[in-house]
């Protein structure tokens, strides 16, 4: 298994769990997930990284254009419950002070 997208609907955010490994390869699917998240169940997203356990400079892309593609409709993207080494990445990009970040979805969608 490479990446694993499931999305839902909680409260008035939309949650994509993100479950594997996003590279050059996956991001692209979770691109395409993302644009439509937003497009169909609004622009509140959350992604929930709980089992994501790689993420390299593609991955960042998604997640810098999901942020991109979510304030432009007037939402926004939260992060939540990253894994030490996506967290790392994260913190290394200054992607955290951009994108909040919570540690775990529950938080996220209660102050989101």
């Amino acid at each position: 298994m490479k990446l694993r997208l499931a999305r839902r609907a909680v409260g008035d955010a939309v949650v994509v769990a993100v479950e594997g490994e996003l590279d050059l390869f996956t991001a692209p699917f979770l691109r395409d997930e993302v644009r439509d998240a937003i497009k169909l169940d609004g622009s509140r997203l959350i992604l929930d990284l709980t089992a994501l356990s790689f993420m390299d400079s593609s991955g960042l892309s998604v997640l810098i254009e999901a942020w991109r593609l979510a304030t432009g409709e007037g939402g926004g993207v939260s992060l939540a419950a990253p894994q030490a080494p996506v967290a790392r990445i994260l913190r290394t990009t200054g992607l955290d002070r951009r994108i909040k970040v919570y540690p775990d979805v529950v938080t996220a969608v209660g102050e989101g």
